[in-house]
């Protein structure tokens, strides 16, 4: 086992990169019995802790790399052991050797290039606005949009920050966008262990939001969501901060957001970890749903024991073997459950399912839909 550091001073490390509540850990187990990663291989997570514990986290191997930071074993945990932050800070201790995935060194590069995870020039990033009535934000305007860096320049997700803007324009608000201004939201990058990254992307936009006169954020993604809303707050800053669901719904309930048609199709919501989990927000993407006339009906494991996809913690970047994926398990969930329809209203998890669609016998047996694209629809 390869150590950082021996005994006392590996503790002192761990504590001060924010991983001071192992000391709770009574090792009862119930982290690892409903960890996500024991549905497809085993993984200790409670091992994990126990390394901390007596000084000893093992830097150079994969297991605190697999951490989803799906928050299911903190909610559960009779100690209030905080796991993730534990992983988390053991991440940091490995940034600070230079141990970090192959992956994450290549998105640490495009982040400090660019501001973006993908790779993409930061002059692309509204690209995605070609042919739409999308403005540039103006101090005044109702609420900033906030598309993430995979609704800015993914292919398949380009279409839910086009249905969200027409979504938008059809209710009448007067909303903008920052484009090429905005950096990547950081929080992937801050839980593969790069503070550094993290703060200086944070401080970025921060800084930009200010000047720009920004004061609510309208978001897709459940991570940015949870950064500005959350994290940002450490910076001494408070923006409002809305995700779509709850924005739509807000819009509907004012009458702004009329639903004309019947979207039709039986669907099944999946919750993102970060928008339910994290975050508590789980009512007002149903009831948006069931308001564009669609059968809703629940997989096993759904609201606050949703099946993480495996997308946080920097899953969304790491190339996971077959058998390991679990958006393949959700998957088969939805499937089971007679849907038509998988919808979700995450970035990630969108990725995540689509790849997994892929490889069910028949890949037409369900769609994958973001909510925005499903209201879209039904106005």
């Amino acid at each position: 086992m390869e150590t950082v550091s021996p005994f006392k001073d590996a503790i002192d490390a761990i504590k001060q990169a924010g991983g001071e509540a192992f000391k709770y850990c009574y090792q009862c187990g119930l982290c690892d019995t409903v960890c996500p990663w024991n549905k497809v291989r085993k993984f200790s997570i409670r091992g994990i802790v126990r390394q901390a514990t007596f000084g000893l986290p093992e830097v150079e191997g994969e297991d605190i790399w697999r951490c989803t930071t799906c928050g299911n074993c903190p909610s559960k945990c009779p100690r209030g052991v905080k796991q993730i932050e534990v992983g988390v800070a053991l991440r940091r201790i490995a940034a600070e050797y230079g141990v970090v995935p192959d992956p994450v060194h290549t998105v640490a590069a495009s982040l400090g290039g660019e501001g973006n995870p993908l790779g993409e020039k930061r002059e692309k990033r509204t690209d995605w606005t070609a042919g739409l009535s999308v403005k540039t934000f103006t101090e005044g305007m109702e609420v900033l949009y906030f598309p993430c860096c995979y609704s800015s320049y993914d292919p398949r997700l380009k279409k839910t920050a086009i249905a969200t803007a027409n979504i938008l324009n059809q209710a009448g608000v007067d909303f903008g966008i920052l484009g090429a201004a905005q950096n990547c939201c950081g929080e992937s990058i801050r839980k593969t262990g790069d503070e550094a990254l993290f703060k200086r992307l944070a401080r970025e936009n921060i800084k930009t939001f200010v000047e720009n006169g920004v004061t609510r954020i309208l978001v897709s993604s459940p991570h940015c969501y949870h950064t500005f809303k959350n994290e940002y707050p450490q910076f001494k800053v408070n923006f409002e901060v809305v995700h779509i669901s709850q924005y739509l719904s807000e819009l509907a309930d004012s009458g702004r957001l009329k639903f004309t048609k019947k979207y039709g199709k039986k669907l099944t919501y999946h919750d993102p970890c970060y928008l339910g989990r994290h975050n508590g927000v789980y009512d007002e993407p149903r009831e948006l749903l069931k308001r564009a006339g669609s059968e809703l009906v629940e997989m096993p494991e759904a609201k606050k024991d949703s099946l993480c996809c495996g997308g946080g913690g920097g899953g969304i970047w790491m190339d996971r073997k077959k058998g390991e994926r679990f958006a393949d398990l959700r998957i088969g969930q939805a499937v089971d459950s007679a849907a038509q329809v998988l919808v979700t209203a995450c970035p990630y998890c969108i990725v995540n399912f689509e790849d997994s669609r892929l490889t069910l016998q028949n890949s037409e047996a369900i769609e994958i839909k973001d909510i925005t694209e499903v209201v879209q629809e039904a106005l």
